[in-house]
C-alpha cells in the first residue's frame, strides 16, 4: 500500500532524529535514580540541619566535593581516592571535626552520590542513538560490569562482617596503594603510543582478568571505601578501552559497590550530617558535569591529569603532612 510508505522527500536522517533520545526503558531507570537520590539527600538533610556548619567551611566542603567527584566519574578513579586525603588534612588541621573512623565511612556515604548520579549519566550517554557506541558491543559491556561485582560484591561484603582493621592504618595502606595505582597508570599512559580503540572484541583473558580485579577490589573496598573501580579503570585504560567503556565500567562499579557497602557505616558509627548534606551536594554536581569533562579533556589528557593528582596528593600526605 502507497500510503505507508515514506514520503520521498523525508530523508533517513530526518527519520532518524525524530527517534526519542533514550529508550523508555532507561528513561524510566534514569528518573527512578533521580528521584531516589533527591530522597535520600532530603532525608540527610533533616539529619543535619540542626548541627549545620558556618558558611565558608561549608563552600569549602561544597567545593572539594565537586572537584573530586568530578575526577572520579570522568575517570572512574573512586572518589574516595581524592576524598580521604582532604578529609584527613581538614580534620588534622582543625577546619572540620573528623575522627580517623568516621572518614572511610563518609567517603562511602557522599560516594554514593556522586558516584551513582554519574553511572546515571553514563547510562543515559551508553543509549543515546544520536552518539557513537561504546566501542564494545552493548551485550559484552554488561558482562564486563557482570563479571566484577558478581566477584566484587561477596568480597566486599564478607570482609565488612569479618575484618575491623585500625583507622589509622587503613589510611596509611591506602595512601599507599593510591601512590602506586597513580604511577602506573601516568607510567602506562606516557609509554603507550596507541590511542584507544575505536572497537573492541572481548576476550576470555579479559573476562578472567576483571573477574580477579573484582575480588581484590572488593576487598579492598570494603577497607578504603576504593578499589574496584580503580582496578577496572586501570586494566581497561590499559587495554585500551575507549573511553566510554572504561569510565562507564569503572563509575558503575564503583557506584554498585559503594551502595551495598554503605549501610556497614550507616548502622555503625555516627556520621557528621551536618557537613556530610553539603557534600552529599557537591558530589551530585560533580557526578552530573563529570561525563562532559571527559569528553572535554580527552582520554589520553584525562589519565594524565588524574594520575598526577592521585600521586601527587597521597604522597604528599604519605611523606609530608
Amino acid at each position: 500500500m502507497h500510503d505507508t510508505e515514506i514520503p520521498p522527500e523525508i530523508s533517513p536522517e530526518i527519520t532518524t532524529e525524530l527517534k526519542p533520545r533514550l529508550p523508555v526503558r532507561v528513561r524510566r531507570f534514569i528518573v527512578f535514580g533521580a528521584v531516589t537520590l533527591a530522597l535520600a539527600f532530603f532525608t540527610i538533610l533533616w539529619l543535619g540541619w540542626a548541627v549545620m556548619l558556618d558558611g565558608m567551611t561549608s563552600f569549602l566542603l561544597f567545593l572539594v566535593a565537586v572537584g573530586g567527584a568530578t575526577i572520579a566519574n570522568a575517570t572512574g578513579v573512586g572518589g574516595g581516592v581524592v576524598f580521604l586525603p582532604t578529609f584527613e588534612y581538614l580534620g588534622s588541621a582543625g577546619l572540620v571535626s573528623i575522627t580517623a573512623a568516621q572518614i572511610v565511612g563518609m567517603s562511602f556515604i557522599i560516594q554514593c552520590f556522586g558516584m551513582t548520579t554519574g553511572s546515571l549519566n553514563w547510562l543515559a550517554r551508553i543509549y543515546d542513538h544520536r552518539a557513537a557506541d561504546t566501542g564494545v558491543r552493548p551485550a559484552a559491556f554488561w558482562r564486563l560490569l557482570g563479571i566484577v561485582m558478581v566477584m566484587a560484591l561477596p568480597a566486599l561484603l564478607l570482609t565488612q562482617a569479618n575484618f575491623d582493621a585500625p583507622p589509622e592504618a587503613v589510611l596509611l595502606w591506602f595512601k599507599s596503594l593510591s601512590i602506586c595505582l597513580g604511577l602506573t597508570l601516568l607510567i602506562t599512559t606516557l609509554i603507550s603510543r596507541q590511542n584507544a580503540l575505536p572497537r573492541l572484541e572481548v576476550g576470555v583473558a579479559d573476562y578472567i582478568a576483571l573477574a580477579a580485579l573484582g575480588l581484590i577490589g572488593g576487598v579492598a573496598t570494603a577497607f578504603f571505601s576504593v578499589g574496584v573501580g580503580e582496578l577496572v579503570a586501570l586494566y581497561l585504560f590499559i587495554r585500551n578501552f575507549p573511553l566510554v567503556t572504561a569510565a562507564g565500567v569503572a563509575v558503575m562499579a564503583s557506584s554498585l559497590s559503594v551502595l551495598t557497602g554503605v549501610w556497614h557505616h550507616i548502622m555503625g558509627d555516627p556520621q557528621p550530617w551536618g557537613m556530610l548534606m553539603f557534600l552529599a551536594l557537591g558530589c551530585t554536581v560533580g557526578g552530573a558535569v563529570a561525563r562532559h569533562f571527559a569528553f572535554m579533556l580527552g582520554a589520553r589528557r584525562l589519565k594524565i591529569f588524574a594520575s598526577l593528582w592521585i600521586t601527587l596528593s597521597s604522597a604528599y600526605l604519605l611523606f609530608v603532612h
